[in-house]
């Protein structure tokens, strides 16, 4: 109890920092995700090309190595970007494709019939895709996207290779400095799963509450 009393200050830090990353790499791979599922189902060959490999790229090699890649690998072309930011940059690219995975899962998961209705009402495809059929996808992929953002949660631990002071780097900095790594980590490890527990009930109440939607 001592250790986590004198520690108490640095970890909340380390939350702080934590909750930053995943939130906002999470809310920004969220649009990155969306314009390129858009990509993906478009008509032009370019586009649908570029998607296709940025999305088989960052899904398909690990995320330490794009972290170093960005944080060591970009000062050598002249770009120096913060720890931070190099995380959040990181950690968008790779939510983005997977995010933008599921929600092509969801618009593929919509009746072919919702198109054709809509467009005998005389929608366009873009306020079709808008009002009708991303609402819906949304809904199907609420599952996958939760998932993927509890998972962003914890690969948020990976910053700390980069000297990015969040809730592990907090842990092991306190773990080195008194020798009691077992409590150090350990309480981290509580941490990490007291957010991502909220995060779980939290999905469970938007996907009830999008499931009374359509019934």
């Amino acid at each position: 109890m001592d250790l986590l009393a004198l520690s108490m200050p640095s970890l909340l830090r380390g939350v702080a920092v934590t909750v930053l990353l995943g939130v906002v790499s999470f809310a920004l791979g969220f649009v990155l995700g969306g314009f390129v599922t858009l990509a993906r189902v478009s008509r032009h060959r370019v586009l649908k090309a570029a998607a296709i490999v940025y999305v088989s790229v960052f899904r398909g090699t690990p995320l330490l190595i794009q972290i170093m890649l960005v944080y060591f690998g970009l000062p050598q072309l002249g770009v120096q970007i913060p720890p931070i930011p190099s995380a959040i940059l990181t950690f968008t690219l790779y939510s983005g494709a997977y995010l933008s995975e599921n929600f092509r899962g969801g618009l593929l998961a919509v009746d072919r019939g919702q198109w054709e209705a809509a467009g005998s009402m005389g929608m366009t495809y873009g306020l079709a895709l808008r009002r009708i059929i991303f609402p819906q996808a949304l809904r199907v992929a609420t599952p996958a996207i939760g998932g993927r953002f509890i998972a962003l949660m914890k690969d948020t631990s990976l910053a700390s290779v980069i000297t990015v002071v969040e809730l592990t780097r907090v842990a092991e900095s306190v773990g080195s400095s008194s020798f009691r790594y077992v409590e150090a980590f350990v309480t981290a490890g509580v941490v990490y799963w007291l957010i991502n527990t909220t995060l779980s009930v939290g999905q469970e109440v938007l996907e009830r509450r999008l499931g009374r939607a359509y019934t």
